[in-house]
This record gives C-alpha cells, structure tokens and sequence, in this order.
C-alpha cells in the first residue's frame, strides 16, 4: 500500500490552519504545520526529503515564505511548493515564482481549487519520479545547453542549474512535441495538472525561467520561442 503523501502546511492564521489541516487529511493526506517562517525552514533543512508538498503562506513571523522558498531551493531541495499569497499583484506572484514555488494560490481561495491545485503538484512529482526511474533518458542538447533528465540538471550559458519537477516537466513536454506550437492550456493541464481554462501567468513566468538558462540572450530566445496568441514552441 503507498504511504499517503506528507505535506508540511506553513501558516500563521491558526482558523485557516485547523480548516486547512482537517480536510487535507479527510482526502487521505498527513499533515504535519508550523506557523513560524524560521521554524519551517529549519524542519525542511533537517527533513529533506521527508515531505511531498509544502503549502507556503508569503507573510510569516520571523521569515517570509518568499525567504523560505529561495533558501529551501539554495539548499538543494526541490520539494514541491504551493505558495498561498493575500498579495494580489503580478509582481508578487511571479516573484513567488522565482524563487522556486511551482504554484501560488491567492488569498481568499476556495478549498476545492485548493485541493486541486495540491493534487496536481503530487501527481506531477509521481509522474517524474517515475519517469526518471523507469524511463531514463539520454541528455539532450538545446543549442549551448544540454539537459540530464537523471540529475535534474541543465548546464548551458546560466552554469550549471538544478532544475524543479515543474522545470524539467515543462521541458519534457515542449521537447516531446519539438517544433510544434504549444498552447498555454495544453502545458497547464500537461505540466501543472490544471483545467487549460485556468486564468493564470504561472507558464510564461516558467518560460522566463527556462530562457535565463538556456538561452545566450535571453531577450532574444532562439530555443524557446513564443508562438503570438498560441503558446510557445521549442527548437534545438
């Protein structure tokens, strides 16, 4: 029998952290909390590994969750993180982004986007698990840059980059369909595991991230490259 997945829930509203706990672990999850941004990351400093989520709020005593997020992926930990945020600007959640949250929710959110926002995280993290296992790949080179599936890796004009599941799944998906325009719907049910009518900017946010990596110029991509009003095509 699998072991139900571990989610470590950070959050400092004790009402949103009992609701929150209670019905994650009415679906089968265990829920482990912390309400203190410098306890948080010292449990998941400690406990690598432990933990298949982490659900992130951004304002916590001590250390943000954007703190949190950055210093967790510095250390080498590449846990999934769902980043809950009341700040509603672009410039926020794309920061959350950035400094290594595979999702964000906005404040206030409905439990069952809530519960399918965690359930794509999971299912993506057994997908690439799986993937790395049971279906190695060779590396691939896209232009300077040349991606290990194995080590979660990619060396290219950016240096040598440990990549998230989101990352490496999101370069899977464009280099499974090479050459062909991808739409931003098709990647977020593919990558993310949202409906493709989902209002959000998390694709193109990882796209940036893609291009600071592989690409010589950024500014001007020659591998990932936008397809106007469509989505994004990759080309080697």
């Amino acid at each position: 029998m699998r072991a139900a997945p571990r989610i470590l829930l950070v959050e400092d509203e004790e009402h949103l952290v009992r609701a929150l706990e209670f019905n994650l672990g009415e679906v089968g999850y265990a829920v482990d909390t912390e309400s203190n941004g410098r306890a948080a990351l010292s449990r998941l400093i400690a406990a690598e590994g432990a933990y298949d989520l982490v659900i992130l709020d951004v304002m916590l005593p001590e250390l943000s969750g954007f703190e949190i997020a950055r210093r967790v992926r510095a250390a080498g930990n590449f846990v999934s993180i769902l980043m809950l945020t009341a700040l509603d600007e672009i410039g926020d959640r794309v920061r959350g982004l950035e400094e290594g949250a595979d999702d964000y929710l906005s404040k206030p959110f409905r439990l069952e986007e809530l519960l399918a926002r965690v359930r794509g995280l999971l299912r993506r993290r057994r997908w690439d698990g799986q993937t790395a296992a049971l279906e190695p790949r060779e590396p691939v080179q896209i232009g300077a840059a040349t991606l290990y599936f194995d080590r979660f890796e990619l060396t290219g004009p950016a240096g040598c980059v440990r990549l998230t599941a989101r990352e490496l799944g999101l370069l899977r998906v464009l280099l499974d369909r090479e050459g062909e325009a991808v739409t931003r719907g098709e990647l977020l049910e593919e990558v993310w595991g949202l409906l493709p009518e989902t209002r959000t900017r998390v694709v193109d946010s990882f796209i940036v991230r893609l291009r600071r990596y592989l690409e010589v110029d950024p500014s001007d991509p020659r591998h990932i490259v936008s397809v106007r009003g469509h989505g994004y095509r990759l080309l080697r």
